[in-house]
């Protein structure tokens, strides 16, 4: 970048030079050659003069040609660091999750070996979507939601204690989204609700999709309000500002022991 301005610089001198040139001829005309009406490259030959005033327009030409390639390659580069920047928030989904159903996996081999490799498909179909579907910029909203229950399921296999889960979906056919923007919520709603409650842990999801808008909601009780902390939602936030800027709405609201998430996204089309 430090490159890029210091050509900018070097082209701008350059072309101030260009354009003061003449400037300076006219001024040695009125000074030395005493001339009542100065008119540029008035004494001089027709040809001489055309050949001057293209070798001008030229020169201005070419520095705008490159200027305008400069301000293009700028802005790919801005675009090449904001999906650099959106891979590196993508990569960090879910993180702990993985490793937790690892443990929970190597400790239900050895007690239970058919609920172990139902859990294993389970735990393989999440992670294939995470690293192939996660890089797409958009996937199908359907696929978006197959992934989420995949990932509810693996939740219900995990945990001994009972916990009730409700997903309610009203999707308008052909609706694209970006990936792995939910499932952070969901994440969260899971460890720092049904994690921490002992009793009447729950999760209420509902997901409406039309043309012009995709709103999701999640409820939850927790215990400890924490719900609000922690990497994932610090990355969903940047992940929004960079996709959807002004194209968003997220919210939070707690009301005794029931946290709440709202997220709107507008235009995503």
């Amino acid at each position: 970048m430090e490159v890029i301005k210091r050509n900018i610089k070097w082209i701008v001198s350059a072309l101030l030079a260009i354009a003061i040139i003449p400037i300076l001829i006219t001024t040695y005309e009125v000074i030395f050659t005493k001339n009542q009406s100065v008119l540029f490259l008035g004494n001089y030959h027709p040809k001489v003069a055309f050949l001057v005033v293209t070798y001008y327009l030229f020169l201005l030409g070419l520095g705008v040609f490159w200027l305008v390639r400069q301000i293009i390659f700028i802005s790919k580069l801005k675009n090449e660091k904001t999906k650099a920047e959106i891979l590196f928030l993508k990569s960090q989904v879910s993180p702990h999750f993985f490793f937790n159903m690892l443990n929970n996996l190597y400790g239900l081999v050895a007690k239970d070996a058919q609920k172990a490799q139902e859990l294993i498909l389970k735990l393989s179909d999440v992670m294939r979507y995470s690293i192939y579907e996660g890089k797409k910029e958009t996937v199908m909203l359907k696929e978006e939601i197959g992934f989420l229950k995949n990932y509810i399921e693996l939740h219900k296999m995990r945990y001994h204690k009972g916990i009730s889960v409700d997903f309610d979906c009203d999707v308008y056919e052909n609706i694209k989204v970006v990936p792995l923007l939910f499932i952070i919520l969901l994440e969260n709603a899971f460890k720092h609700g049904v994690e921490n409650v002992r009793e009447g842990a729950y999760i209420k999801m509902s997901l409406a999709a039309s043309q012009n808008e995709i709103g999701f909601t999640i409820e939850n009780k927790y215990e400890k309000a924490e719900n609000a902390s922690g990497i994932g939602l610090k990355n969903l936030k940047r992940r929004l500002e960079l996709i959807y800027p002004n194209q968003y709405k997220l919210t939070f609201s707690v009301t005794e022991n029931v946290y709440k998430v709202q997220l709107i996204l507008k235009n995503y089309d």
